[in-house]
Formats: C-alpha cells, sequence, structure tokens
C-alpha cells in the first residue's frame, strides 16, 4: 500500500488538474483517482468541474487521497493543492492556474518553456516546476495529452506504482479502443521519463499563495429586475488556442485564390478578410490572415483549401503562429 508523503489538516494529499475541454484532463482525473483506490490501496475521490463540453471551455479535475483508515467527508473544490498539473501553459492568459498553492507545491506544466519562463509567468515565490512537453510526444505518438501529463505526474507522485497505471491505461482502452493501449503506454512511459524539475527555495516567512475564488456578478440580491440580461454574452475574450493539439493552419498569400472556402470550413470564424481594389480597380474581399485565438487546430480549412493555399504546421512558444498572425482583440484588450 502506498504512503502519503504529506497531508493537510484533514488528512488529505490532494491534486488539482487546470484545462480546457478537449486535452483529456477529466478522463486523467478518472484514471488517476481510479488507480489510487484500485490498484495502490488508498482512499480517494476524483471529480470534475466544467460548464460546455464545447472545446475551449475551462476544466477542472480534483483528486483527493487518504489513508485506508480515514472518512472522506469532504467533496468541495480544491482550493489548497498539493501538486497542480496544468495541461496547456496558454492558460496562465485567463485563469490563475497556482491559486491556493502552498509555497512547496508541485506545479507540472505542459510546456516548450524553461522552468524560469514559466516561474515568472505564473508569478510563484517557491516550490517545484515540473515541464514535460506532453503535446510534443503526443503528436509522435498520436495519442493525446493527458496520458503524458498522467505518466509526469506518475514520477512526481512517487507513492503510485506507474506499473498499476499501466494496467489501468489496459482496461480503458482495450475493449473499445485496443488500437490504443500500445501508442498510450508508450506515451505514459514517456511523460515518466522525460519530465524535467526545478526547485525554487521560497524566501523565510512566504505564505501560502491565496485561494482566489470566483464570486458571480449577479445573484439573487444583485439581480435586475425581471432577470433582464444587461450585459449580452461574447467571444472577445475568448481564446480557443489553448485547445489545439498541437498543429495550426499556415497561410500561403502567393497561393491563395481568395475564394473562402476556407472560411465557409471554419466553425470559429478565424479568417480576417479585408477590401482592397483588384487589378480592374473594382472592390473586392482579400484573405488578411488567420486570428490564431479563436483557431482549435481542427484544420478543416486546410482540407478545403484547393490551391494548397493553407497547410498544417508545427506549433510552437506562445500558442500562435508567428507567420500571418493577425493582431485580435484579446490583445487589444489585454493591452
Amino acid at each position: 500500500m502506498a504512503n502519503l508523503p504529506k497531508m493537510n489538516e484533514l488528512g488529505f494529499f490532494e491534486i488539482r488538474l487546470e484545462s480546457i475541454g478537449g486535452l483529456g484532463a477529466n478522463l486523467a482525473g478518472k484514471m488517476l483517482s481510479e488507480d489510487g483506490v484500485v490498484g495502490n490501496g488508498l482512499n480517494g475521490i476524483g471529480f470534475s468541474s466544467y460548464g460546455s463540453e464545447k472545446k475551449g471551455s475551462p476544466v477542472k479535475a480534483h483528486i483527493r487521497f487518504c489513508e485506508p483508515n480515514t472518512n472522506i467527508r469532504d467533496t468541495t473544490p480544491i482550493e489548497r493543492p498539493h501538486v497542480v498539473g496544468i495541461f496547456h501553459d496558454a492558460l496562465f492568459k485567463t485563469i490563475d492556474c497556482t491559486s491556493g498553492i502552498y509555497p512547496d507545491s508541485t506545479i507540472l506544466v505542459n510546456s516548450q518553456k524553461s522552468p524560469d519562463e514559466l516561474r515568472k509567468g505564473m508569478d510563484i515565490q517557491g516550490g517545484t516546476i515540473a515541464v514535460i512537453n506532453a503535446t510534443e510526444i503526443a503528436l509522435e505518438e498520436q495519442t493525446k495529452v493527458n496520458t503524458a501529463m498522467l505518466g509526469a505526474l506518475y514520477r512526481i507522485l512517487d507513492f503510485l506504482d506507474p506499473d498499476s497505471m499501466k494496467n489501468t491505461i489496459r482496461k480503458t482502452f482495450e475493449q473499445k479502443y485496443p488500437h490504443f493501449v500500445e501508442p498510450n503506454i508508450r506515451t505514459f512511459e514517456r511523460g515518466y521519463n522525460e519530465v524535467e524539475f526545478k526547485t525554487y527555495i521560497p524566501e523565510e516567512g512566504i505564505e501560502p499563495k491565496p485561494f482566489k475564488r470566483l464570486e458571480p456578478l449577479l445573484g439573487y440580491e444583485t439581480m435586475p429586475l425581471g432577470g433582464m440580461v444587461v450585459n449580452p454574452g461574447n467571444s472577445i475574450l475568448k481564446d480557443l488556442s489553448i485547445s489545439r493539439a498541437g498543429m495550426l493552419p499556415h497561410f500561403h498569400d502567393s497561393k491563395c485564390i481568395n475564394c473562402a472556402a476556407c472560411d465557409t470550413a471554419c466553425p470559429d470564424f478565424c479568417f480576417v478578410w479585408e477590401e482592397r481594389a483588384d487589378k480592374r480597380g473594382r472592390p473586392q474581399m482579400f484573405l488578411k490572415g488567420i486570428d490564431y485565438q479563436y483557431c482549435k487546430g481542427c484544420l478543416k480549412c486546410v482540407e478545403a483549401c484547393p490551391v494548397e493555399a493553407l497547410s498544417g504546421e508545427r506549433e510552437y512558444n506562445d500558442g500562435y503562429a508567428e507567420v500571418n498572425r493577425v493582431p485580435h482583440l484579446f490583445d487589444l484588450v489585454k493591452n
């Protein structure tokens, strides 16, 4: 049976996974909690919180472990995690992923950036930052990010047996998707072996990072008369770049015939057009580029383009392509 390395005042070791719909954090949380209980003899619980299942919506998975003689009577969302798993470093732009961490918490990030860059982006004083390029691994193994993240988590959670998780992966996939079993086990092993760590010692007297609970703007005391919606919803601050699986469309302006087949196929209106005069002086709409804020990387536009003016390319660095990038409203509001 596993022995927990640290626990809070209620006797729990707590893990929080921060993600968005489409990266598999919900399934990863279920598999992690199941294996901790069934495969490692702990008492535990796992649940997720999310809204719309459309790609781009925030997802949080919460996992609690405790000794078998401890009863779990707390099923509230985890506010003080010992370990945080962040499924995409672009989440920092919209979510405080490290809210409520201890000064010595471990933060696992799916990223190509260095621990020093991530520390600055997360604005943390101390703790251990673990970095794994889970997107790269998933692309090469043709799997999903979540299995690579689980592999890295099992390197952090050294009280859990990685061989037990491999059995859980087999049980999860072998009936419906038997061809995914071996690729996911390879992905898990690569996540376990390729994660890198860097520990930062906090200054003496540093308090745990406060947890920021999002309070609703409208409630029974503040709702306008008649329940009128005074602030219509919009997608200005919606950022779907996090849901990409490592690929995005690259626009080749010299090949484009401005037929708009890409815009017709795009489910999220990512293409930006401008009116210019054609060779005969007549006004015409010309494709200017792609707004990567709203691009999920589905590459439907690449399939629809009749002249190969769009191609699927690997995504690097900050969650956006540096080529053909069109400044979007998210940048304007942020700056």
